[in-house]
């Protein structure tokens, strides 16, 4: 089983057992993280979703899933919603938790094994053109002054784990599902590594690996990124949300603008129509299933 961090609520690549010491994530297609200095004090922290990757990057793994047959065409009508409502609107409690509820029943019963070959795939396929050039320019900006760059998602942690691999960071914190001899339980180790837990986490290993916090760097694009973003002393907005930035320059923090903003504008009146369209259906399927069932 997943084992969660000191907090209770995340993971740290490598780390399969309570006690484990965090694995460097490396690949052999980069393993910059290997030239951090042994003992650094500074740490960068990466939000994932809409800041390192444009959109969420579990929506796009539910695609890769669903066209492998993990669910059926309704379960996908309601992730395209979400997804969309995301992209307009950012993050919201009730909204993650109702995905996480509907993604977790999914996942009841398969494979660790199979659900990660398809996280690779669905990496190469679609992650991996998504991600801002800004935000790559300033992690590998990080790594070449030797600073250990963690990424720190809500998003499941063999997705964060991937995407820390190819990027050749130190590692990543990431919400765990459950899983016992290889399967998924359909529950969680802990809780949704979100708003104030990131900072937990944070704060857990920068004290289990002695980052100097006061130095430290976090990035994030949502106003339930700002407890990761206070708890170091160089916070940075990215991409951020209209409550997010309105923080910023309210305390004075620097905040990067990576959207291109005339496609960021086709693309929120395509996200608006694509809303309108997914739920219209979503409206049409139940209505079918009512009627076939008599309910």
């Amino acid at each position: 089983m997943h084992a969660a961090d000191d907090t209770g609520r995340g993971a740290v690549v490598g780390q399969d057992v309570a006690g484990a010491e965090p694995v460097v994530a490396g690949t052999v297609e980069t393993d910059r993280a290997e030239l951090v200095p042994e003992g650094t004090k500074v740490a960068a922290f990466f939000d994932v979703d809409n800041t390192i990757i444009r959109g969420a990057s579990a929506f796009h793994l539910a695609v890769g899933l669903y066209r492998r047959g993990f669910f059926r065409k309704r379960d996908f009508l309601v992730f395209a919603v979400q997804q969309a409502r995301y992209r307009l609107f950012g993050e919201d409690r009730e909204q993650i938790d109702e995905v996480r509820s509907r993604a977790l029943e999914i996942m009841r019963g398969h494979s660790v094994a199979e659900v990660t070959a398809i996280a690779e795939d669905v990496y190469d396929e679609v992650l991996s053109l998504r991600i801002y050039p800004g935000t790559r320019a300033l992690l590998d900006a990080h790594l070449a002054d030797g600073h250990a760059v963690w990424l720190v998602t809500a998003t499941p942690t063999e997705i964060g784990e991937l995407i820390a691999r190819r990027l050749g960071t130190s590692g990543a914190l990431g919400t765990v599902a459950e899983h016992r001899d290889g399967f998924y339980t359909g529950r969680l180790v802990g809780d949704l590594l979100h708003g104030e837990a990131k900072a937990s986490a944070v704060r857990a290993l920068a004290e289990r690996e002695g980052y100097d916090l006061a130095h430290c760097h976090a990035y994030g694009d949502s106003t339930n990124d700002v407890p990761i973003l206070s708890t170091v002393g160089n916070p940075c907005a990215i991409n951020p949300d209209r409550r997010l930035r309105r923080h910023a320059a309210e305390v004075g923090w620097p905040v990067r603008e990576f959207r291109n903003r005339r496609r960021n504008a086709r693309r929120g009146a395509n996200a608006a129509s694509l809303a309108g369209l997914t739920w219209a259906a979503a409206v049409v399927v139940r209505a079918l299933r009512r009627r076939v069932t008599g309910s």
